[in-house]
């Protein structure tokens, strides 16, 4: 099993996984697809998790996410544990803490770039001007401010990337998840999106965990783990000293995330 490295840090982890396991049955077969995984992840971190196709990086992000439920084990986000939540309270996590930023962009094609990132606040309550000026800022964030009233068919690989990260940035999460964000972009949007990634980990006090099989990536990792066959095989060392988290304020979910799971929202 892998002992990992733990930076040293006086912040606490804002993702602890403790013993995860996911493991699908069909009848009498059994595939484990995540075997124990002990795990911290901290802010100002951008955290890679690297290994081949099927060694289990999709499901432990997923997990992350609260997607998917382990099958064994822990698992707390900004020190609640989540493991045995009811299902309809899941999605309360997801909004309040946690940005998702997928490989395929997933934008909306009949809405202007500002109009994808705003519609990600209307799920959260947040209308109208509002929602406008803090999609407006969010695309400024990400350098797209002179695209904000494009479509996604009159926009790069880059620049829907950028769309997605910023409106993964909605609710001004504390953790952001990536599912190979770079995978389909040419070298100079691949690298404008990770070093876009990278910023908002040390700089905005993030955690960022990204799945990546992108070699490119390798050197803006501060934590770069390997997974084979469900499980943590080793951590290899980040080409740089890591960001520590308590150089960066870790970021904090819109409201109290204790809170955020009461019934009525």
């Amino acid at each position: 099993m892998l002992t990992q490295t733990t930076p040293v840090t006086s912040q606490p982890p804002i993702i602890r996984a403790r013993g995860l396991s996911k493991i699908y049955r069909e009848g009498a077969t059994e595939l484990r697809a995540l075997s124990d995984v002990d795990l911290d992840i901290y802010a100002g971190q951008l955290t890679l998790l690297m290994g081949p196709s099927g060694s289990g990086k999709t499901t432990l992000l997923s997990i992350f996410g609260c997607i998917l439920r382990a099958t064994e084990g822990r698992l707390e986000l900004l020190g609640e544990d989540v493991t045995a939540l009811p299902e309809k309270e899941l999605p309360r996590i997801r909004r309040n803490a946690i940005g998702f930023v997928f490989q395929g962009f997933n934008l909306f094609p009949t809405l202007t770039a500002a109009e994808n990132v705003a519609l990600a606040m209307d799920v959260r309550g947040v209308r109208g001007d509002r929602a406008k000026r803090r999609a407006e800022e969010l695309l400024r964030e990400v350098g797209l401010q002179d695209r904000m009233h494009a479509f996604p068919a009159d926009l790069s690989g880059g620049q829907k990337q950028r769309v997605a990260i910023a409106r993964a940035l909605a609710g001004d999460p504390p953790i952001l998840l990536a599912d190979e964000p770079t995978a389909a972009l040419d070298s100079t949007s691949g690298r404008a999106v990770i070093e876009l990634l990278q910023r908002l980990a040390r700089h905005h006090g993030r955690a960022v965990v990204m799945v990546t099989h992108d070699p490119r990536v390798l050197s803006h990792g501060d934590r770069i783990l390997h997974l084979e066959d469900g499980r943590l095989a080793r951590e290899q060392a980040a080409p740089r000293p890591p960001a520590l988290a308590q150089h960066f304020p870790p970021a904090q979910p819109a409201g109290n995330f204790s809170e955020e799971f009461s019934p009525e929202f």
